[in-house]
């Protein structure tokens, strides 16, 4: 059975998984399935878990929030900020499902911050306009 390298990146690390011998994931367009000596593609994964095979074991599985997929000679490289890898479905989806919901906890607090600082701005250049005139 034929089988090519599936190469994982994110911001923190990186591994390589040789033996895969087939990968589905979804983008924008839908799902897909990839198998060695697929010609080069490439697209821009959407949110979800994409999964895997070595030889014909059972699937394993990858959670990203997004990421870039690119195949050629027989490499298929998966770039994002963070991934997540488990054998178990349920596990890897509940772990996604929480780390997408602690990311949006922290990007509310960025927002208020910044809008907090936005305020702070315009009340300073209000009162260096207000200095001006008089």
């Amino acid at each position: 059975m034929k089988a090519f390298i599936l190469r994982l990146q994110d911001a923190t690390h990186s591994e390589e998984i040789e033996s895969v011998t087939s990968f589905i994931g979804e983008d924008a367009s839908g799902s897909f399935g990839l198998l060695a000596g697929h010609a080069r593609f490439m697209t821009v994964l959407s949110i979800g878990i994409g999964r895997f095979r070595i030889g014909k074991a059972s699937w394993k599985f990858v959670a990203v929030p997004s990421g870039i997929l690119y195949f050629h000679n027989n490499i298929l490289s998966l770039c994002t900020y963070r991934y997540l890898l488990d054998d178990d479905y349920m596990r890897i989806s509940q772990a996604l499902q929480q780390q997408l919901l602690a990311e949006e906890v922290k990007l509310e607090t960025v927002k208020e911050s910044l809008h907090n600082m936005e305020e702070e701005v315009f009340k300073r250049l209000w009162e260096i306009g207000k200095k001006e005139m008089v």
